[in-house]
């Protein structure tokens, strides 16, 4: 037989793109996973083949919740208009953040052209292409968090005072972020420093994907992130608040079986004309110190507390 005539030439084909491909059953089981795939959301063949979509893998959120198993679903939607349908979400990893995706459901019919299930592609939104030498020289400078491998305090300082004399001088807006995990030492105590390194882990690459690449995330101090949202004026900030609050609340790991959460905390604040750094951030601490406490994990409900004050 030709070469190209083969099924299994086409199926390596497949397997071996580094674009995330799926095969879904009418019963939404997932019957095929590409090499991309496994790179993409951590799990391997062994974990995901026979197993429904919904099952913590291809939950395709969007950045305002993880509640797209309905009309929502691209898969259900590719099945319900008998046609493809594109998507803008997340996949949820297996490690417990989320990967932002652009995916395809695009139905699968048999040679009588009857639907017998669903071909999804998934795609990551921001690529990678070999290491940021930026991010190189301040790992090489000890400016990056060894857990998170986030920016620390003196460049969250630094940028910070960047965008406040941009702010100052040309009026382009900007707000602050800071989030605190509540019970790190709690969590630490109770599941060890392993544990401990992993949610923070999971926390930073969930706040990294929740914001725009020309936003700035970075970590304060341990178990304190901290976020610069760029062009971010008075009246967005409170819904960019609490959708990061929502996302962050998706974060977990798994541990020795166990699904574990921590507490976050979160406080904003916009700038002002006349406003310091001092000001700015004591802003964002005390409406900070206003908040409650929102468990992460799917499911939990999210609030976010704003240190802006309005006219």
């Amino acid at each position: 037989m030709p070469p190209f005539q083969d099924p299994d030439t086409y199926r390596d084909i497949l397997d071996g793109l580094q674009v995330g491909v799926s095969v879904l059953d009418l019963q939404r089981r997932i019957v095929f996973w590409s090499d991309g795939a496994e790179q993409i959301s951590g799990y391997t063949r062994a974990e995901v083949l026979g197993h429904g979509c919904a099952e913590n893998v291809l939950l395709h959120c969007n950045q305002n919740s993880c509640e797209m198993c309905d009309e929502k679903c691209p898969i259900a939607g590719a099945l319900r208009e008998s046609q493809p349908v594109e998507a803008m979400g997340f996949v949820h990893h297996k490690a417990g953040h989320r990967v932002p995706v652009h995916t395809w459901a695009i139905p699968l019919r048999d040679k009588s052209g009857s639907i017998i299930g669903v071909i999804q592609t998934f795609d990551g939104q921001f690529a990678v292409h070999g290491p940021d030498p930026k991010r190189v020289g301040l790992k090489q400078r000890g400016w990056l968090d060894d857990v998170t491998g986030l920016p620390t305090k003196p460049i969250v300082l630094s940028y910070l005072r960047e965008a406040l004399a941009t702010f100052t001088d040309a009026g382009i807006p900007f707000a602050i972020i800071q989030l605190e995990v509540s019970d790190l030492d709690e969590f630490r105590a109770r599941y060890g420093q392993g544990a401990a390194r992993s949610i923070l882990q999971v926390l930073a690459r969930t706040l990294r994907t929740a914001v725009w690449p020309t936003d700035f995330v970075g970590a304060w101090t341990e178990g304190n992130f901290f976020v610069i949202l760029m062009g971010c004026d008075d009246d967005a900030l409170f819904s960019v608040a609490a959708r990061i609050l929502r996302m962050m609340a998706s974060a977990t790991i798994r541990w020795w079986g166990e699904e574990l959460s921590v507490k976050v905390t979160l406080g904003c604040a916009a700038a002002q004309t006349g406003d310091s750094i001092e000001l700015l951030l004591q802003r964002a601490q005390n409406a900070q110190e206003g908040s409650a406490p929102t468990t992460t994990g799917r499911g939990a409900a999210a609030a976010a507390s704003s240190g802006t004050a309005k006219d």
